[in-house]
């Protein structure tokens, strides 16, 4: 009996300081902090890794220090000039201090969604639709500001936020949707005008280049066909000139007489009348001619009077 009892004891002994240690070993993730509370009262933080602690005296909390997310839930919020839209954020945060926000907030996230509610409502105030619908970014940027400074005292560092949808009336979105069809409709008009005019004037630039290369070869043309006449007319006045000469020495090689001459020239005059139009000759040495026709007039009256003797 007393060694059964000494088994039994020596059991429960091993029982309880198996669930001690197990209970006593707590093991922390690499994005976690512990928080350890002894008897309703912090006593320290634990780092990532094997912790002890004690059990039944400390209680452990862990604090997730991994960025998060929070839906903020669509609501309606009125602009500037009197438009009421419904709106819907996204926050992003993560835990900075894992003491502040277990034991200077209750509930962080309903914290958090009802002061961007809050928030969401005083910057979109300040802005018109307009503003709104294309001042996404800015939006963003002050409620970040504004949450980040209202959550740090919670040990919490809000890294984003971003609108994911901003909902006008159906009676506002179906007049921007037509402001916009009007607006395509003036740029497609306006990008046709311009490419017509543009078609116009690079087809008279054509036109214009055309004529001046056309214009170019004319006056090209003509000058080479002016050029062949003026070497023709030289060509030609040049032989004609060589032929003078050579009639003209031959002629003096000949040794010929004033009445051979004359006789000449009144072939040639002969010639030179042969024709329908009325010509005048002057004579440039008229004394010589006189004198040869003279002398001619003496020859045939010569030849007459032989002829009578006979």
């Amino acid at each position: 009996m007393g060694i059964i009892g000494i088994t039994v004891i020596s059991v429960v002994i091993f029982i309880f300081l198996l669930i001690m240690a197990i209970t006593g070993i707590k093991t922390i993730r690499p994005y976690q902090k512990g928080l350890i509370e002894r008897l309703g009262k912090f006593h320290r933080q634990l780092e990532p890794g094997l912790n002890l602690i004690i059990p039944f005296f400390d209680r452990l909390i862990k604090v997730d220090m991994r960025e998060h997310v929070i839906d903020v839930p669509p609501q309606e919020v009125i602009t500037k000039d009197n438009v009421v839209v419904a709106v819907d954020a996204v926050i992003y945060y993560e835990v900075s201090d894992a003491f502040k926000v277990v034991y200077n907030v209750k509930n962080f996230e309903s914290a958090a969604i009802k002061l961007a509610q809050t928030n969401l409502r005083n910057v979109i105030g300040e802005l018109e639709l307009d503003q709104t619908l294309t001042s996404r970014e800015r939006v963003n940027a002050k409620l970040r500001e504004v949450l980040d400074e209202a959550t740090d005292k919670w040990g919490v560092r809000i890294t984003r936020v971003e609108l994911k949808k901003i909902d006008p009336p159906s009676d506002i979105t179906n007049a921007m949707s037509q402001q916009m069809k009007a607006e395509r409709t003036k740029r497609a008009a306006i990008l046709e005008a311009e490419g017509i005019k543009q078609s116009k004037i690079l087809e008279a630039e054509g036109q214009k280049k055309s004529q001046i290369l056309r214009a170019e070869g004319e006056a090209g043309a003509i000058e080479k066909i002016a050029d062949a006449q003026k070497y023709k007319l030289q060509i030609e006045a040049e032989g004609q000139a060589l032929a003078i000469k050579r009639v003209f020495d031959a002629i003096h090689s000949g040794k010929p007489t004033p009445d051979l001459l004359t006789v000449k020239y009144l072939e040639a005059l002969g010639t030179i009348a042969d024709g329908k139009s009325t010509k005048i000759f002057l004579p440039f040495e008229t004394s010589g001619i006189l004198s040869s026709l003279g002398a001619i007039g003496e020859m045939f009256k010569k030849v007459k009077t032989g002829e009578e003797s006979d």
